[in-house]
């Protein structure tokens, strides 16, 4: 298994870091667009349809912000968005549909200002163990000190006493097994979290040494059991309710599955996404604890995509164990042309203006291993400083992309498909090789889907891929309707791909659609921070795949 790989020109001054980065001068011509900020703007030129373009600040890497009472006004989102927040992550962990509501609203209303397409996620519960503090009052537990943690709901939270919402508990664990508690779970450097030790059960109680002091805020605690089974289902009845109220009424594009364990937990809630006819939603899974390591290849086949959950992972798994897990999750996922997204990258920022050098080492070496997107959770929900985490975030992805080795993935990429490819495959590859070949600016990709992009961008190609998605008219029997918007989206949640959103009225003509679009794509400017625009020189190339054809060069 090999790690990131970077671009290294030798000699190197190791002094020349402190200048500004450029990309590798094999393809500086096409990676100038990174450092651009492009908006979904409505544009038409001459008798070419409207289309929106999106980029999402720039960035190649994608950046998921948790939205919450820090990150929930209407100016609060516009800054996130600008700043390159690509996907709005909405945690059902916590409050109600109402309130995730009004916040949804407010992004809504930002991304029209600001004039960015953001996607939508919802994040189910799942089988969450939680305590509920009714009273909010802080709870100080003391270390070497003891705790009964029960399943007797009537009682209320106290240091002596803590409810949980798991009624099998005491039958569940047993002496020496660990457990971890609090409103965010133990880091190590947190004191907002507890690390207990069960000593004896008792009844439906369990009495623990508390092993650290802490103190627990808010109304309701997280509780993780170390590499214990926990018999509940991972799409609960709960997370079923808010999908079929909240999640269809608001049509949403991804859903993250909290605590994936099994292949049958991605298809269980696929068949019931399609039951709320949610066909477009797109699945993340959630690899949360050993169960889901376990069986992660399985649960890698049906997902649309995962997401690493480092914070429970990191308590499930020795600490020693966390980075060869991630590493070669994320190969796994780059192989297969999935999208994978890490958790718990910054924590200090949720109280501190800047990261710790070993947070971002951490965020520069996953892009290197292939990561696609950050997630950023309490940095953004609770953060003191939500706009400025991924600003940081940001930076630190477009340095590393700078030295990231494209060819070395797409030679690595071809190598695991092998021959005979299929036909889908073949495209692609052929796409990204004759890109590379002509140093192409772009490539252009049409779909109605989003598949053909996703397929393109597994190849890491080193320029933009442009995914051009074409509307189709459907029905239900009742209403007739256009595809598109969120399939535009999605492509968000894919490293490098930048959707445009194709107008319908091109959609009875193939050529004219393509034609139109595929001149459009090459002509739009990239205007720069400094307010100069460029456009793709008169020399360049693009590259414009079709899966139904073939990739074709056009010089421009």
């Amino acid at each position: 298994m090999r790690g990131g790989q970077m671009v290294v020109e030798e000699p190197v001054r190791i002094s020349s870091v402190l200048n500004h980065s450029e990309p590798h001068r094999e393809y500086a011509p096409h990676r100038r667009m990174f450092d651009s900020h492009l908006r979904l703007t409505q544009v038409s030129i001459g008798k070419l349809p409207s289309w929106s373009l999106q980029t999402p600040g720039g960035l190649v890497l994608i950046l998921l912000g948790t939205l919450g009472p820090k990150s929930r006004s209407v100016e609060v989102l516009e800054r996130c968005l600008t700043a390159g927040m690509s996907v709005a992550r909405f945690d059902f962990s916590w409050l109600d549909s109402e309130y995730h509501q009004e916040t949804l609203n407010n992004l809504r209303t930002a991304v029209k200002n600001v004039k960015k397409l953001c996607a939508v996620m919802l994040d189910t519960v799942g089988p969450e163990l939680q305590i509920c503090n009714k009273s909010g009052n802080p709870i100080e537990l003391k270390a070497d000190e003891h705790v009964t943690i029960t399943s007797d709901l009537s009682k209320d939270s106290s240091s002596e006493v803590l409810p949980v919402n798991y009624a099998d508990l005491s039958k569940t664990v047993k002496k020496g097994d660990t457990i971890f508690l609090g409103q965010y779970l133990f880091t190590g450097s947190e004191s907002t979290s507890a690390w207990l030790e069960v000593v004896k059960t008792e009844g439906q109680d369990v009495v623990c040494l508390v092993k650290n002091s802490a103190t627990l805020g808010g109304y309701v605690f997280t509780m993780h059991v170390s590499q214990v089974h926990i018999n509940l289902p991972t799409l609960t009845e709960a997370d079923k309710k808010i999908i079929s109220s909240w999640g269809v009424h608001n049509n949403v594009d991804l859903v993250s599955l909290s605590y994936s364990r099994h292949a049958e937990d991605v298809r269980e809630l696929r068949a019931f996404l399609d039951s709320q006819n949610l066909h477009d939603t797109q699945i993340f899974a959630k690899i949360e604890n050993v169960e889901g390591l376990r069986h992660f290849d399985e649960i890698l086949e049906e997902a649309d995509g995962i997401i690493l959950s480092r914070g429970n992972l990191g308590i499930d798994v020795p600490p020693e164990k966390v980075f060869l897990f991630q590493k070669r999750a994320v190969y796994n996922c780059n192989m297969a042309g999935k999208p994978a997204v890490i958790t718990r990258v910054v924590d200090s920022m949720i109280n501190n203006l800047r990261p710790t050098r070993a947070e971002a080492t951490d965020v520069a070496n996953a892009v290197l291993d292939g990561t696609d997107g950050i997630l950023l959770g309490g940095e953004t929900l609770r953060g003191t400083y939500p706009v400025d985490s991924i600003k940081t975030v940001g930076r630190i992805c477009r340095e590393a992309e700078c030295v990231y080795n494209q060819y070395y993935h797409f030679k690595r990429i071809l190598k695991f498909v092998g021959e005979p490819m299929s036909h889908a495959e073949s495209v692609a590859a052929s796409a990204v090789r004759s890109a590379i070949k002509v140093t192409a600016a772009v490539i252009v990709v049409f779909t109605t889907s989003g598949r053909a992009s996703r397929l393109i961008a597994k190849y890491r190609p080193p320029m933009p891929v442009f995914a051009v998605v074409v509307p189709r008219l459907k029905t239900n029997s009742l209403k007739w309707s256009f595809t598109g918007t969120s399939q535009s989206r999605q492509c968000l949640a894919v490293r490098g791909v930048f959707p445009i959103l194709a107008s319908p009225n091109v959609v009875g003509s193939v050529t004219s659609s393509e034609e139109s679009g595929l001149t459009l794509a090459l002509n739009f400017g990239f205007p720069f921070g400094d307010g100069e625009v460029h456009g793709i020189n008169a020399c360049d190339f693009g590259v414009h795949c079709n899966p139904r054809t073939e990739s074709t060069v056009r010089k421009e």
